[in-house]
């Protein structure tokens, strides 16, 4: 992405409306503009004619909108929006989306935006892995700010605050786009990411249906929060619904230890962030250097089922996928890293 000026990095002006009275003024934009001093901000949106989309959708309010930050997961097509304009929880819920490629729909039925190849499927039904499925749980959503989050401090995690300003200080190359946080769970960095009011937009993603539900429970508590930049996304972490290029940070905090396969995670996260954009990512070591090498076995047999890296591997894996200016910062078995897209 490429700035001509930081004055173009604020939210337009509402002077600028009338021109596209489909637009939101508290939307923010990142102008199409090309300059070679810095490779940052790109926000496309485009302006399109009507498009027939089905009966539901068609009544929505407002014009419709082609924008290129949400994308079919299955052809990776832009999609295209009937409703109102926004990356806010109230302009999604009451907006439809429909992929002109491939014809398919998606909305906010529930509290989120289902972006996962099955939504809207009726017979088919599919199960993840253990460690996927038992973050799915309601009581398990329900826990996990309320105490289980919390102890992660004995593996080394520093919590939460001191967690988000370290993420804050690998992200500043990100000041004023958009963030998504992969494999949200319910929230805890997305609000804290949206807060700040640092990114122009955040995206709160997981494939857990009742971890969105509490996030959304999470965020009605606070009204600063109904009005800000915040989307709720129910998508697939290896199947990512953006555009490639069009994302300029993404953040995954204790999760890829979760993932089925953190190597095809990683390769989506290197697709859809732009030229300069940065990717934050923390978990659990399986062993760091200075576990002993009896110690290790014994680490590696109980924890069976995750995909608890280590170190090297996680370097490798950033570095396979096409990321660079890899950096780390371990305690105990806690390591937060960053890598960018060159």
């Amino acid at each position: 992405m490429a700035i001509a000026s930081p004055s173009l990095t604020r939210p337009l002006h509402k002077s600028f409306i009338p021109k596209y009275p489909c637009l939101s003024h508290h939307l923010h934009f990142r102008p199409s503009l090309h300059c070679s001093s810095q490779p940052f901000h790109r926000f496309t949106v485009k302006a399109t004619s009507a498009v027939a989309l089905e009966p539901d959708l068609s009544t929505r309010q407002n014009q419709t909108v082609e924008t290129d930050l949400f994308a079919c997961p299955v052809c990776y097509e832009p999609l295209i929006r009937k409703g109102p304009p926004g990356l806010n929880l109230e302009a999604i819920y009451r907006s439809g989306f429909k992929c002109k490629k491939c014809n398919k729909t998606y909305s906010s039925k529930d509290v989120y935006l289902d972006l996962t190849i099955t939504a809207g499927l009726r017979d088919y039904t599919e199960v993840k892995p253990v460690g996927t499925e038992l973050f799915r749980s309601p009581f398990v959503s329900f826990l996990y700010e309320r105490g289980w989050r919390q102890n992660f401090t004995r593996s080394g995690f520093p919590g939460p605050d001191e967690e988000f300003r370290m993420a804050q200080e690998y992200f500043k190359p990100a000041e004023g786009g958009i963030l998504v946080d992969v494999s949200c769970g319910s929230g805890l960095f997305s609000r804290k990411f949206a807060k700040s009011g640092t990114y122009s937009g955040v995206i709160a993603l997981d494939f857990s249906e009742n971890m969105l539900r509490q996030c959304n429970d999470f965020i009605k508590q606070d009204a600063s929060l109904l009005a800000s930049n915040i989307a709720l996304v129910r998508a697939d972490v290896s199947r990512l619904p953006f555009s490639s290029g069009s994302i300029d940070a993404v953040h995954a905090g204790a999760a890829l230890h979760c993932w089925p396969s953190p190597s095809n995670a990683f390769a989506e996260i290197s697709r859809v962030l732009r030229s300069g954009g940065v990717f934050v990512g923390s978990t659990f070591l399986r062993y760091t250097s200075s576990t002993p090498w009896i110690v290790r076995p014994l680490r590696e047999r109980a924890l069976q089922g995750y995909n608890y890296l280590t170190e090297e591997e996680i370097e490798d894996v950033c570095t396979s996928s096409g990321l660079t200016n890899f950096s780390k910062k371990v305690q105990q078995a806690f390591i937060m890293f960053s890598a960018q897209k060159p």
